[in-house]
């Protein structure tokens, strides 16, 4: 457990930031009035993501002497990334039980109006099962992206 600490606190930064942005999505109406402008504003997400993963490799790298190569901080970013991947089924059920339950009616609801989804299609696609599905898969492929980009930025001979 030891070997992964920077990982392990890294994942956990980087959820409860994924936690906080969801707060802020929902405060500021992308959950409902706001709903049909969402699927572009969520995507600002990559911004702070990126800043953790260079804070979270820089973190790494310092506790390696000061020298890690772009393997070693591939690596790292991808156990993050999985540590993310088994957090986030926990953060979707809280988005959507708790935070906003109202997030699925009417993404439902506005897929259905502008003609996207019939009415059967959206309901099979936003459900809470498909969501954790997602974030499962997309923290995994997004993290192994961002740690690739990021290592290379990081490492030090």
């Amino acid at each position: 457990m030891k070997k992964i600490a920077i990982e392990l606190k890294w994942g956990i930064i980087f959820f409860a930031i994924v936690l906080l942005w969801t707060v802020f999505e929902k405060s500021i109406g992308l959950h409902d009035e706001k709903i049909d402008k969402h699927y572009i504003l969520t995507n600002f997400f990559a911004i702070p993501a990126i800043i953790i993963y260079v804070m979270a490799l820089l973190d790494k790298r310092k506790s390696l002497g000061g020298i890690m190569t772009w393997s070693q901080g591939f690596v790292s970013g991808l156990i993050i990334a999985v540590i993310v991947s088994l957090l986030s089924p926990v953060g979707q059920y809280l988005t959507h039980v708790y935070l906003s339950p109202e997030y699925f009616p009417n993404v439902i609801a506005l897929s259905v109006e502008q003609g996207k989804l019939t009415q059967e299609q959206a309901e099979q696609f936003f459900t809470l099962k498909s969501y954790i599905k997602q974030a499962m898969i997309g923290a995994v492929m997004m993290g192994a992206i961002t740690s690739a980009i990021v290592a290379f930025f990081t490492k030090k001979k």
